[in-house]
This record gives structure tokens, C-alpha cells and sequence, in this order.
């Protein structure tokens, strides 16, 4: 029909707008509408189609106004190539200077964008050639100066604070554009709906009563954008996780609204009550604190209540089809699919009161979801008692029927999910609109993955099971218990989230990105200790002083107004076994015969004497004289040492896996199980650190001189710290 009314020779751009229009509007009584502007050739633009859906979508159920329609998608205006040519020059006059000075290096997409602000509807390609024509005519064709890249400005190093910037992710690397999280997401930097205008988003559904329950809406929230963090308590939240933190929590947060921690407890076979705990911890750790804690759970009356009114109204019903025969996407059709609603409640009392046994009875709603799924469950039967409910209920709500319903009760703005879910918008409108109650808008954005990992839970469950790791805060895994244990700081975390940025794709990001946000961090906030791993002892055999002195270290060097902590200086210290050499080669500068070494902060150059060996031949100790430093030769390198130490336990760490993508199996055949590291942890028992650590509590955080970043483990005892090698100093370029 609509070929018949264009007439045969449909034009490649007219089909298009055509498309454009169908796809972007789901109203049909305005669809005909815009159908017949673009038909008769009076909307004839991109822009003029962007701007009428805009006016369509701004205006879902009163009478268009087709006077004050067609000024706001400019039917019937006429830009002349005159006008284009004049605006141009008005424009390119306003800017001649820097034009001048700056050349072909001069941003031409300003000129482009202010030649526009101008002359709304006219033909962008027509006002970029005048652009290109007339700033040739004043500029002349390019020179090799003109074709050299700009060279950007140094910048100022920033401070601490200003550290925490976003980049853009291209091919898994992280970029240099520098936005805040919060700049990110603050207001129209996403194109997400103002709060109560859910009805201009694209595909959202306007039913009678939409502009009286928005109206309600606004009212109970004041026009405060609302979000919520719904993760199931059935495991414990990994690095994907905090980008859906960081997401919610930070889009509240950037434009003035309020997140809710809301657990989705609707299966209470696998949920427990540390997961609960860990989850809410791991929010507030990341430095978030919800407006409210609630729970799917809160809501099971109303949900029930609301179960019986779609069956009242004909949109759900009582089925006995197996979950073997509705899996899939083409399962058949449900025989009793058009029983009678007054069956189907009957039916739904009984299931409620444990006359079906599990399987034998749900309660699906009638809808085709986008990607094929026919008739969702709504309810099934489970004789497991709640955590919070008890045994009060044998039938509990599943995601599909519960996450929207949610969503209008707590009246959120701007439900926020990752793509996976984008096949389940549309059953998110319809059931909202099908109870006729307040309906949210879904915005779906890309999940955050890590290579060389994997976060399923029951990977990670099979992987503890096997004893490939200890429990799920083994440092070695990705999940937030497990960074926090290794030492990551959850600004580190929040920073790696803001370089991955806001994306709608899906982002596959290596370990050593997130590795070089912790270390950004740490350098400005872990204090310097002194700490050996493989100990060499050396006597120093002309010691200054009859007794030990102390020597002050500065907790930061790059800053010395950040303190000093003491630390002994005896006869006997110890060194890095690695920084001794009896035959020095060339280019390497540390300690050897006739090659003296500095020690960091003592003052003072040692220089080889004797060398004692063991049976074997091993060198067990070194016996040096020292010379202070202010008159002694510069020497070649400084090492650091300890004296007076604590014996420590360190735990060294690696990649848990082999391959960077252990889950695939082209990749690896075997399983994720044969893909593990047997190299993943080395453990050092008879560390060397020194005394100042001594008060240091779990999850305190040092630079360890030389060698790295280090968390104090809660393994620590008394008379036994443990520290958890966070990151080296610099990154492996192997990893990379």
C-alpha cells in the first residue's frame, strides 16, 4: 500500500527516512502521520525526521498541531545556496584571525557547527563544502607545514585529585580523553529521558494512562532521578560488577538523584546470607552508601496481588508444560495457553498453597519477548523456605516479572542493565503497562570483561572445590573481595571503570590496565618500608657507633612533608641476595668486589671485604666497611636493606591462568580447569621487613622499596604478618 501511494520510483532517500521513521516510532496513529510528510517530500532530512520525532514523542496523546508541527521540523523552509554562502562568510569573518594564524590546523568543525546553529535546516554536506571552498580561497591550497601533525602542549603534571580521569576504549586500550566518571554521566552527556519525559525515549510505550501515572511519579519523587544496584545474593560481586556499581550509583550521583541497593532474592535455593553482607560491603567500598537497602522480597504481597490482576485481565495463565518443553525458542505452544481466567486463578491458589509440586505448575504472562522467548514465567513452585520470608510462600516471581514491577514501586527513573537484557525491554514495558502502574525506562549499556579470568560463579565455586584457589577473596581471583585483599584501593577500581567509560559495547579489557590505575593510586598513597625477600646477610665491620642508630625515612620521598618513620641501623643488615654479584658484568652496577654500593637512606657507601661461603659454596654472608656518603665516590647504584627486621610472610602472585581467554575452547580444549598457572603463587615464609610495618593493620597498604605495592593480609597473627604483592613497580612488559 504505501509503494501505491508513493508511486513506483521510491527514491533511495525517501526509502530510507521511510525506515528511519518505522523503527524509531512505535505509535502507529502518529507513524501514518509522519509517513505522509515524508511521502510528499516535505520532510527531506535526517534532521527534519530527528527533529518531527522529537515533536511526536513530546506530544503522545493530545492532537497534533500541524501549524506548530511543521515550524519545528522546518516543512516548507527553503535554505538558498545564497544563505549557506552568506552564513559562511559571516562565520569564517568572525574567526579570520585565528584562521590566519593557525591555518589548516584551525578546528574547521567549529566553523561547520556555528555556519549550522545559523541555518538550522540546512543540507550539512552543502554547508561543509562552503566551509572547504572558502576557507581554501582565503588559505590557499595546504603546505608541508599545513600537512604536519599538531603538536600537542605539555600539560602540567596534575595533582593527586585530578588523577582520577576517564578515557575511551579502543580495541581493549585505553586512550587519553580525559573525563571524570562523573562528567561522563552528568546530564546531557548521556541522551538518556529527563525524569517524568520516559515517554520521548525511543520504543517506549504510551498507553491512556501514561501522562496521569508520570504526573504521579513526578510528584512522590520531586523529579529526582532515581537508580538501583539489584545484584542476586547468590555469590560475591566481581570487576563487571563494578562497573554496574559505578554505573548506578555514579549517574545518581553526577545529576543530583538518589541508587538503591536492592537485592533481587526471588531464589531462595541459592541465596545466603553472606552474600548479602559482602555485597553491601563491597558498594560501600567502593565509596557509594545507597539511599536504601530493600529487597525483591519486601514486595512478594504486592507482586502476588498484581499476579492475580494479570490473570483477571487475561494476560497470564496456569500452565503444566515442563521446563524441558518451554526451553528455548521455538518451544511449542502451551495447550492451555487460552484456558479461562477464573481456571487459571483457581489454578494459581492452588499452586500457591503447595498442591503442585515443583515443575508441575507455572504462571506465564502472554507475550512474545524480542528475542523470540514466547510466554516467560512469571511464577514457579519452590518448597524452600525464604531467608527472610520463611516458609510463608511455595511460589516465588522470577526476574522477568519481578525486576519492572520493582522498579514502579521504588519509582526509578533510569533502570540501567547491561546489553544481555535488551531482549527483555519490551516485556519490561508491556507488564508495567499491562497493570496499568508507573513503567520505568530500560537503558542498557556494554559489561565490562577481564582477560586471563573468569567470574561465573560456578566457575569460581568448581575452582575452590578443586583447591585451584582458597575461597572466593583469593587474591588471585577478580572479584572485589579478592582485589580488595590483594590491595587494590577502590579508587583504583572506580578509575579503571571511568577509563573503560560509559559504553553501550561490550569492553574486554587486560589485567594490566586495571594493574596501572592500582599503582596510579598507590604511588600517592602507600608509604615507603624497606623489606627483603631473599636475604644476604652483611657485617659491617667498621660500624660508626657503638650502638644502633636510627635513620629517618621519608614515607613519600617525592613529598617529604608527608613524615618520616625511623628504623634501625646496625652492624648487621641484609640485602637482596640478587644485589650481590662476585664477578660484576657489564652494566650491572650494584654490589660486588671492587664495585661499592649506597644504601638508601642510611648515609652511608659499603664496599665488599670478604665473601663467606658455605660447604656448598653458597655466599651466606658478606663482610663490608662503610664510608659515609657526603665522602665517599658517588657510587653506581643504592640498594635497600633491612636491619632489626620482621620475619614476614609474603605471598607473591601471578596470573591464575594461561590463556586470556580460559572459557574458550578453541582456545583451550582441555577446559578452564587445564588452563591454570602452576606458577600462580610463590609464597616467601622468611621475609625481611622492616619494624615500621609493626602496626600496620589488614588491608594496610606500603610501597615496599625496589619491589612493589603490598597488603597486609588477614592471615597476619601476631608475631607473623602476612603481606599480598598488589602490583610490582612497573609493568611486566611480558603482560602487556
Amino acid at each position: 500500500q504505501a509503494r501505491s501511494a508513493l508511486g513506483p520510483a521510491l527514491d533511495k532517500a525517501t526509502g530510507t527516512l521511510l525506515y528511519n521513521a518505522a523503527a524509531r516510532l512505535r505509535d502507529p496513529k502518529h507513524l501514518g502521520f509522519l509517513v505522509g510528510y515524508i511521502a510528499r517530500r516535505e520532510i527531506l532530512t535526517d534532521l527534519q525526521l530527528s527533529a518531527a520525532l522529537e515533536y511526536v514523542r513530546s506530544h503522545p496523546l493530545e492532537p497534533l498541531d500541524v501549524g506548530d508541527f511543521e515550524r519545528a521540523c522546518g516543512v516548507g523552509v527553503c535554505v538558498t545556496p545564497e544563505q549557506i554562502e552568506e552564513a559562511v562568510e559571516a562565520v569564517i569573518g568572525e574567526h579570520r584571525a585565528e584562521l590566519l594564524a593557525e591555518r589548516y590546523h584551525f578546528n574547521m568543525g567549529l566553523l561547520m557547527g556555528e555556519a549550522r546553529s545559523r541555518l538550522r535546516w540546512a543540507d550539512g554536506k552543502t554547508i561543509k563544502n562552503e566551509v572547504d571552498l572558502q576557507v581554501l580561497h582565503l588559505l590557499g591550497p595546504k603546505t608541508e607545514a599545513d600537512l604536519e601533525k599538531k603538536t600537542k602542549a605539555a600539560k602540567a603534571r596534575p595533582a593527586p585529585a585530578e588523577k582520577q580521569k576517564a578515557a575511551v576504549v579502543e580495541n581493549g586500550e585505553v586512550g587519553t580523553e580525559t573525563r571524570s566518571l562523573l562528567e561522563q554521566l552528568r546530564g546531557e552527556a548521556l541522551k538518556f529521558h529527563k525524569p517524568g519525559e520516559n515517554y520521548k525515549t525511543e520504543g517506549y510505550v504510551v498507553t491512556p494512562n501514561t501522562m496521569a501515572l508520570l504526573k504521579q511519579h513526578l510528584a512522590i519523587t520531586g523529579g529526582q532521578v532515581r537508580t538501583r544496584f539489584p545484584p542476586e545474593p547468590n555469590g560475591i560481586l566481581h570487576i563487571g560488577h563494578a562497573k554496574a556499581i559505578n554505573f548506578n550509583f555514579g549517574y545518581a550521583k553526577a545529576n543530583g538523584g538518589v541508587c538503591f541497593l536492592r537485592y533481587d532474592d526471588t531464589n531462595p535455593e541459592k541465596e545466603e546470607e553472606k552474600y548479602f553482607t559482602a555485597i553491601r560491603e563491597m558498594v560501600e567500598w567502593l565509596g557509594y552508601q545507597p539511599y536504601a537497602v530493600t529487597h525483591a522480597s519486601d514486595y512478594f504481597d504486592q507482586l502476588y496481588t498484581w499476579a492475580l490482576e494479570l490473570i483477571h485481565r487475561g494476560q497470564a495463565y496456569v500452565c503444566h508444560q515442563k521446563v524441558e518443553e518451554i526451553k528455548g525458542h521455538n518451544p511449542p505452544p502451551s495447550p492451555w495457553r487460552d484456558r479461562p481466567a477464573e481456571e487459571s486463578l483457581r489454578l494459581f491458589e492452588d499452586m500457591r498453597k503447595g498442591k503442585f509440586g515443583e515443575g508441575e505448575a507455572t504462571l506465564r504472562m502472554k507475550l512474545m519477548m524480542e528475542d523470540g522467548k514466547m510466554d516467560p514465567v512469571a511464577y514457579r513452585v519452590k518448597f524452600t523456605p525464604h531467608h527472610r520470608t520463611g516458609d510463608k510462600w511455595c511460589i516465588y516471581p522470577t526476574y522477568d516479572y519481578t525486576h519492572c514491577l520493582c522498579d514502579s514501586i521504588e519509582h526509578i527513573t533510569h533502570s540501567l542493565c547491561t546489553k544481555e537484557f535488551q531482549a527483555r525491554r519490551s516485556s519490561y514495558f508491556w507488564l508495567c503497562n499491562a497493570l496499568d502502574v508507573y513503567c520505568p525506562v530500560q537503558w542498557e549499556y556494554g559489561r565490562l570483561n577481564l582477560l586471563y579470568t573468569v567470574v561465573s560463579k560456578r566457575k569460581i565455586i568448581r575452582l575452590v572445590e578443586t583447591g585451584a584457589v582458597r575461597d572466593w577473596d583469593d587474591p588471585r581471583l577478580f572479584t572485589l573481595t579478592a582485589l580488595r585483599r590483594r590491595g587494590f584501593p577502590p579508587e583504583a577500581i572506580n578509575n579503571f571503570c571511568a577509563r573503560v567509560g560509559v559504553t553501550v559495547a561490550q569492553a574486554t579489557m587486560e589485567p594490566h590496565l586495571l594493574e596501572a590505575c592500582a599503582r596510579e593510586v598507590l604511588n600517592e598513597q602507600a608509604p615507603r618500608a624497606m623489606a627483603v625477600l631473599e636475604p644476604l646477610k652483611v657485617t659491617i665491620t667498621n660500624f660508626p657507633a657503638p650502638k644502633a642508630l636510627e635513620v629517618p625515612v621519608p614515607n613519600f620521598p617525592a613529598d617529604e612533608r608527608r613524615g618520616f618513620h625511623k628504623v634501625p641501623f646496625q652492624p648487621t643488615v641484609y640485602i637482596e641476595e640478587t644485589d650481590f654479584r662476585e664477578e660484576a658484568d657489564k652494566g650491572y652496577k650494584r654490589l660486588a668486589p671492587g664495585q661499592p654500593v649506597g644504601l638508601r637512606h642510611a648515609g652511608y657507601v659499603i664496599a665488599v671485604q670478604n665473601i663467606i661461603k658455605d660447604a656448598s659454596g653458597r655466599v651466606i654472608e658478606l663482610e663490608v666497611t662503610c664510608t659515609k656518603s657526603d665522602v665517599a665516590e658517588k657510587p653506581k647504584a643504592f640498594i635497600h636493606w633491612v636491619s632489626e627486621p620482621l620475619v614476614c610472610e609474603v605471598r607473591l602472585y601471578e596470573r591464575l591462568f594461561l590463556h586470556k581467554n580460559p572459557e574458550d575452547p578453541s582456545e583451550v580444549p582441555g577446559g578452564f580447569l587445564s588452563d591454570l598457572n602452576p606458577d600462580s603463587l610463590h609464597v616467601v615464609h622468611n621475609a625481611l621487613v622492616d619494624s615500621s610495618v609493626l602496626s600496620a593493620r589488614p588491608f594496610d597498604k606500603f610501597q615496599f622499596e625496589r619491589l612493589g605495592y603490598f597488603s597486609v593480609d588477614p592471615d597476619s597473627a601476631e608475631g607473623k604478618m602476612v603481606f599480598n604483592r598488589t602490583v610490582t613497580l612497573k609493568e611486566d612488559p611480558g603482560k602487556a
